[in-house]
């Protein structure tokens, strides 16, 4: 699980940032302070982690809300003589089954890595040069480990390797018990042993991050072969652990996807449509536990208090529907349900009429032949207004509406996520951003389990959250709402500083104060209106 990310020379940050993930991290900050530029460094590695390209336009997850420009454009003040710094920290917990000693040993775990340039003698980047991995490092428990650095054939060569870091000790233990050949020559032979196998190992990056270590030299002693896969071990399930958790991430951007009419004639496959939340109308059209849920949301009292209601209409093709028609009126004939013989009537000597006896119960056994026929049928999701039951489409009960489902549907929806959202607040009132809190933090510490990175303005999103803590601490929670406590909570301050911005993390206490000073001129407006 990722702890924490670190990002340096990257659009506003300079200076390497350690940016906390949490089960709820708020990212505060003015306009154009740098806030979106965390969220952004993360895409930026998922994309490239996917893609292998590291000079990055739009990317999938952020459709034209995330165009970064290229290399030249997001390397911090577009001096490409520069190297982006990005690094990963992670819980080492998931590695304690790991078949590698190391990763079984350490607690924390850093990967790092620098993106450069090749450039001429003049300083321009060369002719065809993309960007590339200049150097890859992990470090265990806050002390460096392995480190490796590009070399002029591309491929990144092993410059470090740390026989006497403690968690690598286990494995060196171990080979001495089980080799004669270290057990007989000592500990002095195995950092040998590490050093000599270490000048002769490299490895290529195909995407993000190496996936393998190849080693130049003679494997054929038991101890050379043990080390060699244990190191090879390191890096393959490093490099498979960072892509598991960045296809965790989702993202959705400032401004959410504006639907048609009709939601059956969604687009599919679309970045744009997805990084907006596009792709949550039809979460919602299909996912029952997730439509409840925001029914829920939209008709409580102490919410937004609509008399809407999001339900699904089948629709079926009209010139279709005759071959069903008759064939489930023959089938109601022949079952004879409900059908009485009447007549003669006046006027009409001789003749009798089948009469259905219970028109609305045979209207529904009608309605369920068709159903169950092979005839094409189409889920629509639309809007039911319960005060007179008529149908509404979501353009005619404001954009607000528009804007707020997508984020409820991916709180609702996602499973051990990370959620990357850009301003969710837009377009609520006040009290409505505060409840969106506990939306957050329901998925969060709840059953889903997902972690948020939330850039917002939203003062009530963070009100919401201290008061929760301060209930938590007090045993004042509302019944079924998670616990919150600092540990569950990160909030950040980006501060423009110079030509650079930094990431301030202000801390909170169990009872949801701030330990840290608010930087001015932020939630100070409204006292100031008030009394200037």
């Amino acid at each position: 699980m990722i702890t924490s990310i670190r990002v340096g020379n990257f659009k506003a940050f300079e200076e390497i940032q350690n940016i906390p993930v949490r089960s709820l991290t708020l990212i505060y900050g003015a306009n154009s302070s740098g806030k979106s530029s965390v969220l952004h460094s993360l895409i930026l590695a998922r994309h490239a982690q996917e893609t292998g390209d590291l000079d990055i336009y739009r990317t999938d997850i952020g459709g034209e809300a995330v165009d970064l420009g290229g290399f030249g454009q997001f390397i911090h003040r577009k001096d490409v003589k520069r190297r982006l710094e990005w690094a990963v920290e992670l819980d080492a917990s998931a590695f304690t089954k790991s078949r590698t000693a190391f990763l079984a040993q350490v607690r924390q775990l850093l990967v790092s890595l620098s993106v450069g340039i090749s450039l001429d003698d003049r300083g321009y980047p060369s002719q065809g040069a993309v960007p590339e991995i200049y150097s890859y490092e992990i470090s265990g428990d806050e002390q460096s480990f392995m480190r490796m650095s590009r070399r002029r054939d591309g491929k990144l060569r092993v410059d470090q390797l740390d026989s006497g870091h403690p968690a690598f000790q286990a494995f060196l233990e171990t080979l001495m018990r089980d080799d004669e050949n270290v057990q007989d020559s000592g500990l002095d032979y195995a950092d040998e042993l590490v050093a000599n196998i270490a000048q002769k190992l490299d490895a290529s990056v195909e995407v993000f991050l190496p996936e393998s270590l190849t080693c130049l030299g003679d494997l054929s002693s038991v101890d050379k072969s043990s080390l060699y896969s244990e190191l090879n071990g390191i890096v393959k399930e490093i490099s498979q652990a960072i892509q598991k958790e960045m296809s965790r991430l989702q993202y959705l951007g400032p401004l959410r996807s504006y639907p048609p009419r009709h939601l059956v004639f969604l687009r599919k496959n679309d970045p744009d449509w997805n990084a907006g939340g596009g792709y949550t109308w039809d979460v919602i059209r299909r996912d029952v536990r997730v439509r409840n849920r925001i029914n829920e949301w939209l008709s409580s009292p102490d919410r937004l208090q609509t008399p809407y209601e999001m339900v699904v209409r089948r629709l079926v093709d009209i010139d279709r529907l005759d071959e069903s028609l008759v064939k489930g009126l023959e089938q109601l004939n022949d079952e004879g349900l409900g059908l009485e013989l009447d007549g003669p009537h006046e006027g009409m000597e001789g003749q009798v009429y089948p009469v259905i006896e219970n028109v609305d119960a045979q209207a529904a056994r009608l309605r369920d032949i068709i159903q169950s026929s092979d005839i094409e049928k189409l889920s629509e999701l639309i809007m039911i207004d319960r005060r007179s039951n008529t149908t509404v489409s979501h353009r005619d009960v404001g954009i607000g509406i528009s804007q707020v489902l997508p984020v409820l549907a991916s709180a609702y929806a996602a499973r051990n996520k990370i959620i990357a959202i850009e301003q969710p607040e837009i377009h609520l009132h006040p009290a409505l951003q505060a409840d969106l809190s506990d939306v957050f933090i329901q998925s969060a510490l709840g059953e889903g389990k997902n972690r948020f990175l939330i850039e917002t303005h939203s003062e009530h999103l963070l009100l919401r959250v201290m008061r929760r803590m301060r209930e938590t601490s007090n045993d004042k929670l509302p019944e079924g709402a998670p616990k919150v406590t600092p540990n569950d909570v990160c909030v950040l301050f980006v501060q423009p500083k110079g030509t650079s911005s930094f990431v301030r993390h202000l801390e909170l206490d169990e009872e949801g104060r701030l330990l840290d000073a608010w930087p001015g001129g932020f939630f100070e407006e409204g006292f100031r209106e008030r009394f200037a």
